[in-house]
């Protein structure tokens, strides 16, 4: 409600609201004269890692220092050619580093598009600016929907409500007056107003909180918490297993130096899956790249992921089924009322409202105000409220008080005017009432005794693309509920037009309990009259149930859900506050898009989990084979150069390209017991047919350069049964995915015909017998994988 004070509370040195006007704000003078003292809100922008955080990163780990490590004993004890795997390493840093710069500058340049721009009243007149140049003592403008970007004092207030409860936990909107605190972090949810910064930068209250949290821990992804656990066990199986054969190659066998360090390196190297942790930041740097480009702005990158898993989507109806805007189709008189009359009412109480919603937006562009009423008190739109209303000084000196808003809120239950309003929701149709109050607008129940005048039939334009996308989550067994504030009649017919089918029920019929509320959820699809509190009681129900939910929306009624949802998504349009909780912004304001951000999600949970079984493989068969080594106490069978070679083709170059392929596969969960349940069986076979074969090129060969043959034997193996573990791996085809399996076999045979790659891999079948023994102990092994992957399918479903 109107209420301009002149602030007496405050320093007078300080800009107030007084009677004579409102506050001019700081002159550019004082201005300039902050900004010279640093008090400005320069608080850094979370949207990505920083360069240096990048690189560090990326460079800096755990498994990298290792390698890099064995590298370099490699280039002193050991030809150039065993110490390529290195070079390799350094390779995919560096593809690391560029992607996710790339994926930096995508997100940074998208978060300046998305950023608030808060208004601030400077000289008497107010400018937009950014929030980082906001100063001390600035004047800030806010009303419905916007976020208080800074702490402060308030100067002016026009019935102003603040929702803090993102900072304290409190749900209920909290009415400012002046000379009332307000914190960064909370937002307005009902009239207006004006503060004074008090506090700006890293001392203001929502940039402390945020500080304390990471912009990459903000949202769970299993994703890389599944990695994590992997490359800690692996760690574990790999610290033995190396000591075992330090030991073995350079102790008990006595061997040459130079050849000892290297085949104990070779044992080592391949037990790391450094490319797992590489590869799967590039997927989610090419993701980000790729919906920025559609204009999708994510938040925080492993909400990719978490889109991805979702199988209930909650939808707010207006902004997101329906497009922003609206149009008054009609206007039907109730009691006898003169429809100028009404008319004239209408125009004046679009006037009223400095900040109009869409529906008193419309109101406005069918009404012009006529300029000879005067507003003498306003009560601000509330989505808990459900109306507004306003108070008017008429042209012949009477006052009357009007309300503009639900007709099933304002209107008794049997009022014969909710039969007609009922009959326009069943169109679609959205309906609002024009009543006469009988009580001040202070009451604490302004709308009791309110007598019906008019209702105003406001037509919603459906947004073209929400059929097909709503279609879309249908074929992808993704739940849809619409979850509106509005008329349940008028939602559900608007629901039915898009082809979403269920029955539509009225939110105040619903259950508090949460169980009750979860079954009533189930059974219904589209909710109307629902109050903010009720969309995040909602949301809580669904995740109850084991349900990933995903929440969109656009306005301030939306926020608690939206912060609440395991993925918030939000349009470019919506208010800031909805902008600053999600982790998906929609900057083109399309539903449309969410398909999009869906099967990239996809795309890298699919395809990071099938070439995770490529590198765990490789991890399992190496740990196996120096175990084997140490058992048997004999040569570690290969040089570095070997299995840089095998990797390379069996592993390397086809998990880059099918990592980044299509993938439509919906995310399951249990990341890490759906690789090992393959990788283990796998690695097992792989290592074991391997090292077979090894001893018997043992026994077979004899005298000079048979330690090169043996190794050669085993390489044919093992590259054989990693190529069919690629095979599997590849599957179901396309014409490029048999290119590739083709290629990578034509390059290793391409070095086994060519004498220059034979002696720089130090790689030559001899003889018949051996090597086609080699083939035929990979070929029983590879069909042992095939069916044993299939039983492993069948027996151990994830």
């Amino acid at each position: 409600m109107t209420h301009i004070d002149a602030g007496s509370e405050l320093d007078p040195v300080h800009p107030v609201a007084l009677p004579g006007g409102p506050a001019p704000g700081l002159s550019s003078a004082e201005v300039a004269e902050r900004v010279a003292r640093g008090q400005v809100n320069d608080v850094p922008v979370r949207s990505s890692r920083s360069l240096g955080e990048i690189v560090r990163a990326n460079v800096f780990t755990r498994f990298n220092a290792i390698i890099g490590v064995l590298w370099l004993v490699m280039l002193f004890v050991a030809p150039i050619q065993d110490s390529l795997f290195g070079f390799v390493i350094l390779a995919n840093t560096g593809i690391g580093i560029v992607q996710e710069w790339r994926a930096k500058k995508t997100l940074d340049s998208l978060a300046v598009i998305g950023e608030a721009r808060p208004t601030v009243r400077r000289d008497g007149r107010s400018t937009e600016v950014a929030t980082g140049r906001i100063v001390l003592d600035d004047l800030v403008e806010t009303g419905p929907g916007d976020k208080i970007v800074v702490d402060g004092v308030v100067v002016e207030a026009d019935g102003l409500e603040i929702d803090e409860s993102l900072l304290t936990g409190e749900a209920d909107p909290v009415v400012k007056r002046p000379g009332d605190p307000v914190m960064s972090g909370s937002f307005v949810v009902a009239g207006g107003g004006a503060f004074r910064a008090t506090k700006v930068g890293r001392e203001a209250y929502a940039a402390q909180l945020a500080e304390e949290a990471s912009r990459f821990t903000l949202v769970h992804s299993e994703l890389r918490s599944g990695i994590s656990t992997i490359l800690k066990y692996v760690t574990w199986m790999m610290v033995p297993a190396a000591i075992g054969l330090v030991v073995t190659q350079l102790v008990v066998k006595n061997n040459d130096l130079k050849d000892a360090l290297a085949r104990t390196v070779g044992g080592i190297i391949p037990m790391v899956p450094e490319g797992l942790v590489l590869l799967t930041s590039v997927a989610f740097a090419i993701g980000v790249i790729r919906l920025g480009r559609k204009e999708c702005l994510v938040q925080e990158l492993p909400a990719i992921e978490g889109l991805a898993r979702v199988d209930t989507v909650c939808l707010d109806k207006t902004g997101t089924l329906t497009e922003g805007g609206m149009d008054v189709s009609g206007l039907r008189t109730l009691d006898g009322a003169d429809e100028a009359y009404v008319r004239r009412v209408l125009g004046a109480l679009g006037e009223s409202d400095p900040r109009p919603n869409a529906s008193l937006q419309a109101i406005i562009d069918a009404y012009p105000d006529s300029d000879d009423w005067r507003c003498v008190e306003s009560l601000p739109f509330s989505s808990a409220r459900k109306y507004s209303g306003a108070t008017f000084s008429e042209g012949d000196g009477e006052t009357s008080t009007w309300l503009l808003g639900a007709p099933d809120v304002l209107l008794a239950p049997d009022d014969p005017a909710l039969a007609e309003t009922g009959r326009l929701n069943e169109q679609g149709l959205r309906v609002l009432l024009l009543a006469r109050a009988t009580r001040d607008l202070e009451a604490s129940e302004p709308a009791r005794g309110a007598r019906p005048t008019a209702l105003v039939v406001l037509e919603q334009r459906l947004r073209p693309d929400a059929a097909d996308t709503l279609r879309y989550f249908a074929d992808q067994d993704v739940r849809a509920k619409v979850i509106s504030g509005d008329n349940a009649v008028s939602v559900g017919a608007v629901a039915a037009k898009l082809g979403l089918s269920g029955a539509a029920v009225d939110a105040r019929r619903l259950p508090e309990d949460r169980p009750e509320m979860a079954r009533a959820l189930a059974e219904a699809t589209v909710f109307g009259r629902v109050t903010p509190r009720q969309k995040r009681e909602m949301v809580g129900a669904l995740q109850s149930e084991g349900h990933t939910v995903a929440m969109t929306g656009d306005g301030v009624n939306d926020v608690l859900a939206l912060k609440d949802a395991d993925i918030g998504v939000s349009m470019g349009s919506g208010s800031e506050a909805t902008r600053a909780v999600a982790q998906i912004v929609l900057l083109n304001n399309s539903f449309a898009t969410l398909p999009s951000v869906v099967g990239e999600g996809r795309r890298v949970i699919g395809n990071i989990t099938r070439v995770a079984t490529l590198f765990l493989v490789k991890t399992v068969y190496s740990v196996l084979l120096a175990v084997l080594v140490v058992c048997w106490q004999v040569e570690y069978p290969f040089l570095p150069r070997h299995l840089t070679l095998l990797s390379t083709l069996t592993i390397g170059i086809p998990a880059f390209f099918l990592a980044l392929a299509p993938n439509k596969e919906r995310a399951r969960p249990h990341f890490v017991r759906r690789v090992m349940r393959y990788a283990i069986p796998g690695g097992v076979l792989a290592g074991a047919a391997t090292f077979a074969t090894y001893l018997l090129a043992r026994h077979h060969y004899t005298g000079p350069g048979a330690l090169d043959a043996e190794t050669s034997a085993a390489t044919l193996t093992l590259f054989l049964i990693s190529m069919w573990v690629l095979v599997i791996i590849a599957r179901p085809y396309t014409w490029w995915r048999v290119v590739l399996v083709a290629s990578m076999a034509a390059a290793f045979l391409f070095v086994l015909a060519v004498p220059a790659l034979q002696r720089f891999f130090a790689l030559k079948l001899v003889g018949v017998t051996m090597p086609w023994t080699a083939v035929g102990i990979a070929v029983v092994a590879a069909a042992a994988l095939e069916l044993l992957w299939r039983w492993v399918g069948r027996r151990f479903p994830v």
